[in-house]
């Protein structure tokens, strides 16, 4: 575990030189803590770290955390799992504005920024948050298998898992903790059963359009709660919703949000799917492949960049646009073949989108030009070519 560096390493210990307080969000078990021991023999200051899940630990803040802070202000103070102490930022906002230099607070988080209360508002300006994805596959040492990483997922743990009954053990540890006590502790008030039904039925729909009043009315709750909970599952980091793009061009354009499980290998412990060949033969194949191709391109957008699909009533539809400064600078296909085709409807999207560069995302193939405009590329060479279309740039 040790062995593998994040992307993201350099950039927290870069920020931490000028922002007073950078918050690393992501889901539990991604890797948050390996990677801030990684960096703290490294750090300008000396440094203190408390997990805040451990009664001992989080003991030396409750009793008077503001003299505790205040007491470290020429340190570095590394506080772990920060969502189970919410009354934390309006008191870090007073402790900042005594004494503003960089890097005096590393906070770790396994919830969204919406959910770690108090925070926007009251420390604007002051700290800078990142959040960090499951293992990417340009970070897998090489020779990296595509094929193990899109079956068992980024979790460093489950990919690195030495038997497949070990991995099975821990995906059902991780989603059984998740669904019994971080939902619940972060306001989630679902019976886990439920929930847990709910993300599988999400798994079977990988790559989608969500249907909330289909889900409501199979797990025979309301409209509202399906909202709820998914709002929930997406800020907790398990569930994406990739919004449509829309441009005013006179078609009727899809509403509904593409739904994903964001890490392939919680998807596939939920259906079941535990080998290549069990994976290839089942009907979520192709949504499972464009899931992890999305969460691996995603993960890389530079800051300011957003990603959407595009798809019109009439079938026009293209897997990705991302956007830039107001304008579409990359669109993507992924496919699931080596030798791939476009469809008419990639070909009429393009023509309303003002015809973007178009990267066709594919397991293996080598990079070539397919047609003016549109170029072929693998999963090995997917890093360089997103630089290459300026989308990339860490």
């Amino acid at each position: 575990m040790g062995m593998i560096q994040r992307i993201l390493e350099e950039k927290v210990f870069d920020l931490l030189t000028y922002f007073p307080a950078v918050v690393l969000v992501g889901p539990r078990q991604v890797g948050k803590t390996t990677l801030v021991k990684a960096i703290q023999p490294r750090l300008a200051r000396p440094s203190v770290y408390l997990d805040l899940e451990v009664p001992s630990q989080r003991a030396r803040l409750e009793t008077d955390p503001k003299i505790y802070l205040i007491n470290r202000q020429e340190e570095t103070v590394i506080l772990d799992e920060v969502q189970q102490f919410p009354d934390l930022f309006p008191l870090l906002r007073g402790v900042i504005d005594q004494h503003r230099v960089g890097g005096r607070f590393l906070l770790l988080g396994s919830a969204s920024p919406a959910l770690l209360r108090n925070t926007s508002e009251s420390m604007a300006g002051r700290v800078v948050y990142l959040e960090m994805h499951p293992l990417l596959y340009q970070e897998l040492p090489a020779p990296a298998s595509y094929r193990l990483h899109w079956l068992r997922g980024g979790f460093p743990e489950a990919f690195l898992a030495p038997t497949d009954w070990w991995l099975r053990e821990w995906f059902e540890s991780f989603i059984t903790t998740y669904l019994q006590r971080d939902l619940p502790q972060l306001g989630l008030p679902a019976a886990p059963a439920l929930v847990r039904r709910l993300l599988t039925m999400l798994a079977s729909q990988q790559s989608g359009l969500l249907n909330y009043s289909m889900l409501a009315n199979s797990l025979g709750i309301s409209v509202a709660t399906v909202h709820r909970y998914v709002d929930f599952l997406e800020q907790a980091f398990l569930v994406r919703r990739l919004a449509p793009y829309f441009i005013n061009v006179g078609k009727r354009l899809t509403k509904a949000p593409k739904v994903y499980i964001r890490d392939s290998g919680i998807a596939h412990h939920l259906l079941r799917l535990y080998d290549e060949e069990a994976l290839l033969g089942h009907p979520v194949a192709g949504g499972s492949w464009e899931g992890y191709i999305v969460q691996q391109i995603i993960a890389m957008l530079e800051s300011g960049t957003t990603a959407y699909f595009y798809r019109t009533q009439q079938g026009a539809e293209l897997d990705l646009v991302i956007e830039q400064g107001a304008r579409i600078i990359l669109a993507v296909e992924i496919k699931l073949t080596n030798s791939p085709a476009l469809s008419k409807g990639n070909t009429v999207a393009l023509q309303d989108l003002s015809n973007p560069p178009l990267l066709v995302i594919t397991p293996t193939a080598d990079d070539y030009q397919l047609r003016s405009g549109t170029w072929v590329c693998s999963l090995a060479t997917l890093e360089q070519n997103l630089r290459r279309f300026g989308v990339f740039t860490q």
